[in-house]
């Protein structure tokens, strides 16, 4: 096997390895930061959740109050004001989703499902747990959730989630008597659900990703080049000259050139030992003549 075939297998090894340390890791990182990409929307959207219902509950609810004994209105309620507007915001982002999902709720539309009930079950088992994240497949892809626990921490709230009979009658005109009552202080009766599309993030990832492997490629590419081109330049040409001359002056051919190869490098000083040996030779054969 040839030395340049030689060298160029084991660049090739080596550049197949560092290219799937460098993509493995560099995919890692790019995926890791497209999911906290997601977090950090979830989040945002979480928070306009939160003051939502905290201008429902300081601006809104004080304005209506005295209306309930005529009329129950959705509108007081800090959970229908955010579940609203993020209807309006899934007019235009059908793909963003947010509930209130509650156990045992008053309004139908915000009972638990079965995975959104587990979610709620690990906060009733674990007071300390403040957040779950998590992925789950959609029919428009991937999506990562978060979700917070709701619990009762406002005696006001037992108004109309206490007992059924200390509630509004207009709410249960509204809603009825069996559902949604005999909720009970620092009880976790729910949990507020965020779902963000994964899939916009996770594509600029993989673009990220296949452009940076792209560059590695044409840099690699470019390396091997260069390596190859200076391999013949500086070591390959020059041993391959020395070759010629040691073959001809083994043949008896003494009237070749000597090696030209200028320089300071091993090269060169190779090239000047073998003229010496070349010249030792030439005078061995002389005095074996005589």
């Amino acid at each position: 096997m040839m030395l340049t075939t030689k060298i160029n297998l084991a660049l090739a090894v080596v550049f197949a390895t560092g290219l799937c340390i460098t993509g493995y890791i560099s995919r890692a990182i790019l995926l890791e930061n497209a999911k906290r990409e997601v977090i950090t929307h979830a989040s945002l959207m979480m928070e306009s959740a939160y003051a939502a219902r905290a201008y429902t509950i300081k601006q809104v609810k004080p304005l209506l109050t005295d209306r309930l004994d005529e009329v129950f209105l959705p509108q007081t309620v800090p959970s229908y004001a955010a579940t609203q507007q993020f209807t309006q915001l899934r007019e235009t982002h059908p793909e963003y989703w947010y509930k209130e999902s509650t156990l045992n709720p008053t309004n139908p539309s915000n009972r638990s499902t079965e995975w959104e009930a587990d979610i709620i079950q690990q906060f009733r088992n674990n007071a300390a747990l403040d957040e779950i994240t998590g992925e789950r497949q959609t029919p428009t892809g991937p999506s990562l959730y978060l979700a917070r626990p709701m619990r009762v921490t406002d005696s006001g709230c037992l108004t109309c989630h206490g007992l059924p009979g200390d509630a509004p009658p207009t709410m249960m005109a509204l809603y009825g008597s069996n559902n949604g009552y005999s909720w009970k202080m620092n009880e976790v009766v729910g949990s507020q659900i965020v779902s963000v599309p994964m899939s916009v993030p996770y594509e600029r990832a993989q673009f990220a990703f296949r452009a940076f492997m792209a560059s590695q490629l044409a840099v690699l590419a470019v390396i091997f080049v260069v390596v190859n081109v200076a391999l013949r330049m500086i070591v390959i040409r020059p041993v391959r000259q020395m070759a010629t001359i040691a073959d001809q002056v083994s043949s008896g051919d003494l009237e070749v050139s000597e090696f030209d190869g200028g320089g300071k490098d091993e090269i060169a000083q190779l090239g000047q030992s073998f003229n010496r040996m070349r010249r030792s030779v030439e005078k061995a054969m002389e005095i074996l003549e005589r």
